[in-house]
């Protein structure tokens, strides 16, 4: 059933398929053309409630937001260089290849998140989806995790410069959200949660419970790493047992999301056993949150995923049509035109419909008690008391 109260501007630009590391490496951006041709296929940007827009590259001082003037230097000569290998800066690295386009593409996906950010704050839509966007790991002198420009740190930062006082950001992609968390560790203004895979098993190895802010922003950082292994009902009952609880107590003016489909269980680089339907639950329950808390102000950017035709497509796509209040039934079959591009263009067989046939359910961690023999209650718990008191919040 549509949601005649949302609106969304949709940030896409056909080039920030450039964003493309070359043959071979994990972050292929057909997952990216193939989410715009389903978004398309099943008629949402047609929709009244939607608006399509591109947005100009971000600049050198918009990108100073996050970054080192002598990173966005190194990034450009890497583009012009992608031969030279640049440690320090993470660059021509194993995970991040350069490559001619390497500056322009990725500003130009920092400009989507900026712009959306711009969009959002001044009142010109409620809801702004970005799903090229979500580089979380990129640090601010250094590429890292396929991650050049931090776009949803500069969201945030773009966001604070216009006088955002209180930003929640939430991060449900496998791995931590720790560029992110960096760039506002001492920050009071902002509050990073990051739901991911237990550092002890996955990359980047951060993201533990004891990780809550900087001396003079203590409790704004939230980690809960889950087991591996963790399925739907363990991954929607910690959502619910953290964050609207923490939402709620930090009030935000604006939410600024990441919903990496590398949680789900065909992801070949984690260790998570999510379906799209778990993934689709959580970006229906932050659009809910952005509402109850931050008067329906939603940024939602994409990030890691890698099972490019089965998962990434139909995840991103049901992002986009929650924040376009216009929900796609899980049950409907993907349109038999955007079929034959996938086959097109992978030369693989396309899923046959929106869902992966599972209905998502979990148990509440608030009614139905802690387990202390169960790993995912454990890691709760573990959260639960490191941050909920900063709040004032019995854990």
């Amino acid at each position: 059933m549509a949601d005649t109260t949302c609106g969304l501007h949709l940030f896409w630009d056909e080039a920030e398929t450039g964003y493309d590391f070359g043959p071979g490496h994990p972050m292929d951006p057909t997952r990216l053309a193939l989410t715009m041709r389903l978004v398309e296929s099943l008629g949402l940007t047609k929709q009244p409630s939607v608006t399509v827009r591109s947005a100009p590259a971000a600049g050198d001082s918009t990108l100073r937001l996050v970054h080192t003037a002598e990173y966005v230097a190194a990034v450009k000569r890497a583009a012009a260089d992608p031969s030279a290998v640049d440690a320090v800066h993470g660059l021509g690295t194993d995970d991040n290849w350069a490559f001619p386009g390497l500056h322009t593409a990725s500003a130009l996906i920092a400009g989507q998140s900026v712009a959306a950010a711009e969009a959002v704050w001044r009142g010109e839509t409620p809801h702004a989806v970005n799903f090229a966007g979500g580089l979380h790991h990129a640090m601010p002198g250094q590429a890292s995790g396929f991650c050049i420009y931090n776009d949803p740190a500069l969201a945030i930062a773009r966001l604070l410069e216009l006088g955002a006082e209180r930003v929640a950001y939430v991060d449900v992609d496998v791995h931590h959200g720790d560029g992110v968390q960096q760039a506002f560790w001492n920050d009071p203004r902002v509050l990073t949660v990051s739901l991911h895979e237990s550092p002890t098993t996955l990359f980047p190895q951060t993201g533990w419970a004891t990780e809550t802010g900087g001396p003079d922003a203590q409790g704004t950082a939230a980690n809960l790493a889950l087991p591996a292994g963790t399925g739907d009902a363990g991954w929607l009952r910690a959502f619910h047992a953290l964050v609207p609880e923490l939402l709620a107590a930090f009030r935000p003016q604006v939410i600024v999301s990441q919903h990496g489909a590398d949680t789900h269980v065909e992801d070949p680089l984690a260790h998570l056993a999510v379906t799209v339907d778990a993934q689709r639950t959580v970006a229906e329950a932050i659009h809910r949150l952005a509402h109850d808390h931050a008067d329906g102000r939603w940024i939602a950017t994409g990030g890691g995923g890698y099972a490019v035709v089965d998962v990434v497509p139909r995840t991103w796509t049901h992002l986009v049509a929650t924040a376009a209040g216009h929900p796609v039934d899980p049950a409907t079959e993907t349109p038999e035109e955007w079929r034959a591009e996938v086959y097109r263009l992978t030369r693989q067989p396309a899923p046959l419909r929106m869902t992966d046939g599972a209905t998502p359910h979990w148990s509440d961690f608030h009614d139905g008690g802690y387990d202390p023999a169960d790993r995912l209650d454990q890691a709760v718990l573990a959260t639960r008391r490191a941050v909920l008191p900063q709040h004032g919040l019995i854990p």
